[in-house]
């Protein structure tokens, strides 16, 4: 690749980045100077209310409703069922402050809950585990790829999950516990954590099949048809991907960390459904990084093409100044109009000089097709 190639790219890559991260970028100024815990928001501005759910249940009976004052939770503190409780926008800093006084959390984890920024972490604090991980989802309005935080506190009687909004995703896990289908009633609170983080780790498989379905397209494109706007597709998926993989390869050493805990709080039984969904994120990085090298091929086929196009347009311009050289110059000797140049008053001399300048053309024209010029 030569240099100036190797600019462009360097280039377009650096103004495709910058815009995506504009549009991404969230501001962290505003706890600038606050004490450790406070509570601020940090992420996208929601206006909707909060919505807290919950799901109480044991082997016998599954008990649904939505909680309109936090104060209605305190009857689901210390019970021996299995209760789930799920808040739906993390943005009112009274509510989630409420939330976590009532179940004791500690106000550096609540204060993570509402850091949308956060990577994928694990912070055991012996009486509850607090778990950072994220939701991944394309928009089917924009076709954009949405990223939200999930946080997931669990002890033995409850989980809390904060969502910054409803993904959907969790709704056939509600189903068969409402319905009594599968082994989650019978199960205990990590085997609901482990089936919170399996949703989701499922939901990264059809993510990652858009994306192949996106690449394959674009793959086709790029041979045959290397627009500029074919580049910046192929950038944004690039970007869409190493969205997936920031959220993805700290998950590994979250769930390995879960897996191997010595933590009473998740049972021995369990920790082999918390190595599946381990396994189900190394295919997903497998997957990750087989686009990634997909796509970093993709931009040395898009210049090559480009490059192959322009190579064709200056071979053929490079022709045709070829053969009207040596026409060129005959025109220039005869164009001269000396007295004493004998052909100047031949009668034929004009026919004759078409002659000789279309047999030297139809020749040159013979042997570039005899070299495979063209």
């Amino acid at each position: 690749m030569t240099g100036p190639a190797r600019r462009a790219r360097r280039a377009a890559q650096s103004n495709l980045m910058g815009e995506s991260m504009a549009k991404s970028y969230i501001k962290r100024s505003r706890k600038t100077g606050l004490p450790p815990g406070s509570l601020v928001h940090i992420g996208r501005e929601r206006s909707e209310k909060t919505r807290i759910t919950v799901l109480d249940y044991d082997a016998e009976h599954v008990e649904e409703r939505t909680i309109q004052a936090v104060d209605e939770l305190a009857p689901y503190v210390g019970k021996p069922t299995a209760t789930w409780i799920d808040v739906v926008g993390i943005h009112e800093p009274d509510v989630i402050e409420q939330i976590g006084s009532r179940f004791q959390i500690h106000p550096l984890m609540m204060e993570d809950i509402m850091n949308t920024t956060q990577r994928p972490k694990i912070d055991d604090l012996g009486k509850y585990i607090c778990l950072i991980l994220k939701v991944i989802a394309f928009d089917e309005s924009s076709a954009d790829l949405r990223v939200e935080q999930l946080s997931l506190v669990f002890s033995h009687d409850f989980v809390l999950s904060f969502q910054e909004s409803d993904s959907g995703i969790f709704r056939p896990l509600r189903d068969r516990i409402q319905n009594s289908r599968g082994r989650v009633r019978r199960m205990g609170t990590d085997y609901l954590v482990y089936c919170l983080m399996d949703a989701v780790v499922d939901h990264y498989f059809v993510v990652m099949e858009r994306m192949g379905e996106k690449l394959d397209s674009l793959e086709d494109e790029v041979v045959s048809n290397p627009k500029r706007e074919i580049l910046r597709d192929v950038q944004r998926l690039r970007d869409e991907i190493l969205v997936v993989r920031r959220a993805v390869w700290p998950l590994r050493e979250v769930i390995s960390m879960l897996e191997r805990a010595d933590s009473p709080l998740v049972d021995r039984t369990t920790a082999i459904y918390f190595r599946d969904v381990y396994e189900h994120t190394i295919q997903v990085m497998d997957t990750v990084d087989t686009y990634r090298d997909i796509l970093s091929g993709m931009f040395d086929i898009y210049l090559s093409s480009v490059s192959n196009r322009l190579n064709e347009v200056m071979k053929v311009l490079t022709i045709i100044a070829t053969v009207f050289m040596p026409l060129t110059f005959l025109a220039g000797v005869y164009g001269m109009n000396f007295e004493h140049m004998p052909e100047l008053k031949w009668r034929y001399g004009y026919v004759l000089i078409w002659g000789v300048m279309i047999v030297i053309a139809l020749a040159m024209l013979a042997y570039f097709r005899r070299r495979k010029w063209i």
